[in-house]
């Protein structure tokens, strides 16, 4: 018997762009660093990166940033 599980789809640097408010180069920038959670493809200098939005977002829940204390923080660094 086979659970028909629909998997989350990958996406590319332009979609996790959009969903970090980053641009996507410097989304591709991350992944090469190992700062965010990412899949090359290929194994040449050039790699093709794909993402899983989830991960995004769980790998920037755990790191522990809350806005309302960034901000906090922000004014008082002025």
């Amino acid at each position: 018997m086979t659970a028909n599980i629909e998997r989350e789809p990958f996406v590319d640097a332009a979609a996790a762009g959009e969903f970090l408010h980053l641009r996507p180069r410097r989304v591709l920038a991350m992944a090469r660093r190992g700062e965010i959670p990412a899949y090359p493809l290929g194994q040449g200098q050039r790699r093709v990166w794909r993402f899983r939005l989830s991960e995004l977002a769980s790998a920037l829940c755990s790191r522990g940033v809350h806005y309302a204390n960034a901000a906090v923080r922000a004014k008082e660094n002025i």
